[in-house]
């Protein structure tokens, strides 16, 4: 037996290829799970699984040139109106209809109607005891079915990017669940 540095006795080392045990193991804690998910950093079992609702669809390569073309188009518009503090849905809105893009429609049931602008508020979050929806505007463009421009436009900055679509949210990321 040998002392820790915090005086807790430790069994002697047991030789390679003994059978002895460890007397320290015990039964009530289960160790750590033995199935990792690959490319997953800390270990977390499932966590790919877990978060599979916030990964975008895959965009075919013509598909995703045609999206970078659409970013390119925005990208000025944003950068423009967070330089002017214009960062609300609504004049968003107005200014990415001006390129010609119309906004789209869905029917009762959520199939889309027609076309392929959403400009909204931006996703609430929980702050002390309540929620707070943050200034700034989220955008989702449909550029084909299986590709978005994302963007946002918020006070402290703005973002474009391009994407497949999520499968519940479609153009928009959709916020962590828990």
């Amino acid at each position: 037996m040998s002392l820790t540095a915090c005086g807790e006795q430790r069994g002697t080392d047991v030789a390679v290829g003994s059978s002895t045990t460890s007397p320290r193991s015990s039964p009530s804690s289960p160790g750590a799970s033995p199935y990792v998910e690959p490319g997953t950093v800390d270990g977390a079992p499932h966590n790919g699984d877990n978060n599979a609702y916030r990964r975008s669809g895959e965009m075919s390569p013509a598909s995703a040139k045609d999206a970078q073309k659409e970013a390119d188009r925005i990208e000025p518009v944003l950068k423009r109106l967070w330089g002017q503090k214009k960062w609300d849905p609504k004049s968003v809105r107005a200014a990415l209809l001006e390129l010609g893009y119309e906004e789209e429609r869905t029917g009762p049931k959520g199939k889309r109607l027609g076309g392929t602008l959403t400009v909204r508020e931006m996703y609430p979050r929980y702050e002390v005891d309540h929620n707070v929806t943050p200034e700034g505007a989220l955008i989702g463009l449909r550029v084909h079915d299986d590709a978005c421009v994302t963007a946002f436009v918020q006070k402290t900055n703005y973002e474009v990017k391009t994407n497949g679509p999520f499968m519940e949210t479609g153009c928009f990321e959709p916020p962590y669940g828990h």
